[in-house]
């Protein structure tokens, strides 16, 4: 696969990147139990363009949820399925071989957090709980009971906060790429941190990023493993101006001070609550991921009962666009043979 068609295809990843750009809390629980470990044949990017979901041909709508407009997409056919975004991302930018996988089964659910794309803003704080609350109200606005769903990055904290204080909302959770937070979450480097901190205030400022810069987030995005597998994937860079100049500064800030918010290590986070989750849970990772560190789900696979944790080898964070095929026929396995209560 070219090069010319990964950037394209890891251009949102890294608007999520940015966003996760935190200084998170220090300690690791040593205590994994109940894991079942997936160890993948790494390949190179391989979903099939032609058995994939276009986003462009599904209708956009709204509700009212509370303050907001929220828009959304529903598409397929089956129980509900509710997937949750990386931060700054808006519902167009999930893997479409993913979404024709489950909506083969089930009925998909795609929308814009407040403030991101077709959203409106609303007058109430950013934060994780807000954000669970906006989506337990989009639940209740389209009469859906109870379903299963879906978080990447930062999506995965809304998807455990929704869990925590809406368990009879919630069938099935999945989390990609995830973080529990507060102090037992696992920090990035402080070099990664700097890096981070340096590509919001020169994008948010108009500050030039030089093609280095970026060639550094991309290799922190795609982690080791994939660049010794397929070293090609630094030719070709986006530039930095075209890469945000989908991006709200304003509202990306408040995403940006969630997730920060999520990660400080000023509160318990909410790890000690996920022995409380009785979901059955999916955990997926790649084993380098630094933005989010793999880590992270090693706690989270040990606190929440039953957990399953699958780790794909040389995947970094921008796992769903590395190995589509691979998290695809993941999600078939543990949706086909976990079960749940009706909806």
């Amino acid at each position: 696969m070219c090069s010319h068609r990964f950037i394209r295809k890891v251009h949102l990843i890294l608007i999520v990147v940015i966003s996760t750009f935190v200084i998170s809390g220090p300690s690791i629980s040593n205590h994994i139990t109940k894991v079942v470990y997936g160890q993948l044949v790494p390949d190179v990017m391989d979903s099939n363009p032609t058995s994939s979901v276009n986003m462009q041909d599904i209708p956009l709508k709204k509700v009212r949820v509370g303050d907001i407009d929220v828009a959304y997409k529903t598409f397929g056919k089956g129980e509900p399925i509710l997937l949750f975004n990386g931060a700054g991302a808006d519902m167009n930018g999930w893997e479409p071989s993913t979404l024709k996988v489950l909506s083969s089964n089930h009925t998909v659910i795609v929308f814009d957090y407040r403030g991101v794309g077709n959203t409106t803003t609303g007058s109430k704080p950013f934060s994780t709980q807000q954000f669970a609350n906006d989506t337990a109200g989009l639940l209740d606005a389209l009469k859906i009971r109870k379903a299963d769903v879906l978080g990447y990055s930062m999506g995965s904290f809304v998807a455990q906060q929704l869990t925590v204080t809406n368990p009879e909302k919630v069938n099935r959770l999945i989390l990609v790429a995830a973080s529990c937070g507060g102090k037992e979450g696992i920090p990035q480097s402080p070099q990664l941190q700097k890096m981070g901190v340096n590509m919001i205030n020169k994008s948010l400022n108009n500050i030039s990023v030089s093609q280095e810069e970026m060639k550094s987030l991309i290799s922190a995005t795609l982690g080791s493993g994939w660049i010794r597998l397929n070293p090609d994937s630094l030719k070709t860079v986006p530039e930095a101006k075209d890469l945000f100049a989908s991006i709200t500064p304003n509202n990306s800030l408040k995403q940006i001070k969630a997730v920060q918010s999520w990660f400080a290590t000023n509160w318990s986070g909410i790890c000690s609550q996920l022995t409380n989750i009785s979901s059955p849970t999916l955990v997926i990772v790649g084993t380098d991921d630094v933005i989010v560190p793999t880590a992270n789900s090693l706690v989270i696979a040990g606190k929440i009962p039953g957990a399953w944790l699958v780790q794909i080898k040389d995947a970094g964070h921008a796992i769903p666009s590395q190995y589509p095929d691979k998290i695809n026929r993941v999600l078939q396995t543990f949706l086909s043979v976990t079960t749940t209560s009706p909806t």
